[in-house]
């Protein structure tokens, strides 16, 4: 899976010195060509009999001996490519902190509890309408020692994968209103204003389950003039 550079290129660069780890993952060397790209090579692949039916339920897809706790979230969203055509049968997997901002990770060393009943993870596959749904809980911000009193805004991490696990992208989906952004190297790390609005979700109160959970937009455009903002794969904070 590849994307179309827009004519303002929206991703972030490889090396941004603001967000400290990417000074230390960027190439500091010139790229060595490879004689084929990846996308040209088959396999490996993966199965959609693997999902299970709630798989794309956080919620549940975890839960021990009871509810997670936080505020239950549902979202939607289209894959569409570079023409605004929806992408049928895509592989997506989301993965995100707890309500307490801390994930299920050893290197998670956040003074925050740890929830029984929630891992995090998620994963759905496209309808033929290029649409997917998630429900999960609305993840806590987190300290992440960028700099001195720096703060992770609330954010769920996208992987979208192509027709095999070798083609992969990468994005956050952020929370509309969130005053971290303004503070948030990996975010202001985007060069066009235009691309670091199309990482923030939309509230949607038709989507919203009454007594239930807020209902969120969320789409993901893999080229074009509208494209998503998609980063180094290899960077996870």
């Amino acid at each position: 899976m590849t994307t179309s550079d827009p004519p303002n290129d929206v991703h972030p660069p490889h090396l941004y010195p603001p967000y400290a780890s990417s000074v230390k993952r960027a190439p500091h060397e010139l790229l060595m060509p490879l004689p084929t790209a990846l996308r040209d090579h088959g396999g490996p692949v993966f199965s959609p009999s693997r999902l299970r039916p709630d798989d794309h339920d956080a919620t549940r897809n975890a839960r021990v001996n009871g509810e997670p706790l936080g505020e239950r979230i549902l979202v939607r969203g289209r894959l569409l490519d570079a023409a605004g055509r929806p992408v049928r049968g895509a592989l997506i997997e989301t993965w995100q902190a707890n309500a307490a901002g801390r994930y299920v990770h050893g290197r998670d060393q956040h003074d925050a509890p740890l929830d029984p009943n929630f891992v995090g993870t998620a994963r759905m596959l496209t309808d033929e309408h290029g649409e997917y749904e998630l429900i999960s809980i609305r993840p806590g911000a987190y300290p992440w020692g960028n700099h001195p009193n720096a703060w992770r805004p609330a954010h769920i991490h996208f992987s979208v994968f192509g027709t095999n696990f070798t083609e992969r992208l990468v994005s956050q989906m952020y929370f509309p209103g969130d005053p971290l952004l303004a503070h948030d190297p990996i975010y202001q790390g985007i060069p066009d204003p235009q691309g670091q609005q199309r990482l923030i979700s939309r509230f949607d109160l038709n989507l919203t389950e009454p007594g239930w959970a807020l209902g969120y937009r969320f789409d993901i455009v893999l080229g074009g003039q509208h494209a998503t903002p998609f980063e180094d794969p290899d960077h996870d904070d």
